[in-house]
């Protein structure tokens, strides 16, 4: 039976290892590794100790560049116990790496014993000291050569749990705040939302570098008290293998992983039997992709809304016997959503605009970034950036984003950032990147670049460069090399005019 949690019975990201028992918590498919809730508390508190031996205070920036899996889980709940966790992407560059260590001000670097190499050099050259993290053979994640002799002060509600990154339109990654209390709210309403129990094995394939595999998948499932199955990665042709061993009864994802999924199987599988629902995020899947899944797979495949800024959900698609409405992302989980005209004016029923939320489980604003924060907040609502609108039921359907982010394979890439990444290239003179279609990432990207007369660049030079300055999820695939790039009157980049524009001709 599932126990409805309570803003009261939930206020720091220590309230995910309440279930002080020996009812596992998180099992390592392929090392068979099983952790009771026990053995979880004990591995994230003394770890927090031990951060706090090596002078991590409260607020102080701990980056962890892990792959997923127990250590990673241990040490994003030990860094926010002990100071404020920051994960990374661990498949950065060098320089996105040097970037995100001096953007956040980090005061140490958690790595793997083995590899990282291009972590371990950002932090060497930004004289941030390096931990390194192990695990032995029976589960145990730990700080190798760490310090002791400090214990950690526990956490308040409003202390600052975690920083991200996130992308806007102009470019400039944005700092995002997550206090303890957005987050523990924000696991409280997904577990609310599909009434998860001590009875429920998740499946996390979303990396734990973001917040949907964070919150979405892993601390909604503790805070539970069910059991939380994490892969290294997300693996096609083990997926199943690992759904039928551990009784999955749900997992998280976005659209192409779903659709992989989808293209590997062909008709009914008994290894789906222990499934109770399959949720989407990130992107939208069309209503015909959506009924094959569900015909397959045979369960509910229940589409939600989030982002960063909200600690992860904002809505979604109820579980039956409420209603599923295709075409749309659900009704509000926890927190208060309205549509708006630019002026800030409230709209009604089925007008378009922009969407805005409001609750516990939305942050406070940018840090350091006053403009972005003017732009964004009114009235105590945050604007979203995407445009939407809200029906008669209440359910709200997404229509576009007001942004200009680029949403690839459920990773957000801000144009910008690309643009500037190819304007380092001395050949270049200016350049404009834009999303296309693609029929599984949803969106693909591409860049037209005017070239210096004096210099002479092919596109493979260009993409080259791409790839060792960007992740790869960020560079464009495709690069036009044309004369000039259309403006409006007010000399504004158009961007899907561009790529209207050239995709026409490429045809």
């Amino acid at each position: 039976m599932s126990t409805k949690l309570t803003l009261k019975s939930v206020t720091t990201l220590l309230d995910v290892l309440h279930f002080a028992d020996s009812h596992v918590a998180i099992a390592v498919p392929e090392l068979e590794i099983f952790v009771t809730y026990d053995s979880l508390r004990e591995q994230v508190l003394a770890m927090a100790d031990a951060l706090a031996s090596a002078g991590i205070r409260r607020g102080d920036r701990v980056a962890i560049a892990l792959p997923n899996g127990l250590p990673a889980i241990v040490s994003f709940l030990a860094a926010s116990i002990a100071g404020t966790a920051a994960p990374l992407n661990p498949a950065y560059p060098y320089e996105e790496f040097l970037f995100f260590l001096r953007d956040t001000e980090a005061k140490l670097l958690l790595c793997p014993p083995a590899g990282a190499n291009f972590v371990r050099s950002a932090a060497t050259d930004l004289k941030i000291p390096i931990l390194e993290v192990g695990m032995t053979d029976k589960g145990v994640a730990h700080l190798i050569d760490a310090p002791s002799g400090a214990k950690a002060v526990e956490p308040t509600p409003d202390d600052i749990a975690l920083v991200l990154h996130t992308s806007g339109s102009t470019g400039r990654p944005k700092r995002v705040p997550l206090r303890h209390f957005n987050l523990a709210v924000s696991a409280a309403n997904i577990a609310n939302t599909y009434a998860l129990s001590e009875d429920d094995v998740s499946l996390c394939i979303m990396p734990l570098f973001h917040v949907h595999g964070l919150i979405g998948s892993a601390m909604s499932t503790l805070l539970s008290g069910g059991k939380l199955v994490v892969p290294t990665k997300f693996n096609a042709l083990t997926f199943w293998k690992t759904v039928r061993e551990h009784h999955v009864t749900w997992y998280s994802g976005v659209p192409t992983m779903h659709q992989v999924l989808l293209a590997r199987t062909h008709h009914k599988l008994p290894e789906a039997a222990t499934l109770r629902f399959i949720r989407s995020c990130s992107a939208p899947l069309s209503a015909e992709l959506i009924h094959k899944i569900e015909g397959i797979f045979g369960v509910p495949f229940v589409e939600a809304y989030g982002m960063t800024e909200a600690s992860h959900q904002m809505t979604s698609n109820p579980l039956p016997p409420r209603h599923r409405k295709a075409g749309s992302v659900g009704v509000g989980t926890g927190i208060r959503i309205t549509v708006m005209d630019k002026d800030g004016t409230e709209l009604g029923v089925n007008q378009r605009g922009e969407i805005a939320i409001q609750g516990a489980s939305v942050f406070r604003g940018y840090e350091n970034n006053p403009e972005a924060n003017a732009r964004a907040m009114i009235r105590g609502w945050f604007r979203t950036g995407d445009e939407g609108f809200l029906d008669e039921d209440c359910y709200l359907h997404l229509t576009g984003r007001i942004k200009d982010i680029i949403i690839r394979g459920g990773e957000n890439v801000a144009p910008h950032e690309v643009d500037e990444i190819l304007l380092k290239h001395p050949a270049v003179a200016a350049a404009v990147t834009f999303p296309f279609a693609h029929p599984t990432l949803g969106e693909e990207i591409a860049a037209a670049v005017v070239l210096h007369d004096r210099h002479g660049a092919t596109e493979k030079d260009l993409l080259k460069h791409c790839r060792e300055c960007l992740a790869e999820y960020k560079c464009p695939k495709k690069i036009y090399l044309v004369t000039s790039i259309p403006t409006t009157a007010t000399g504004k980049i158009r961007r899907r005019a561009v790529a209207a524009a050239l995709l026409d001709i490429d045809a």
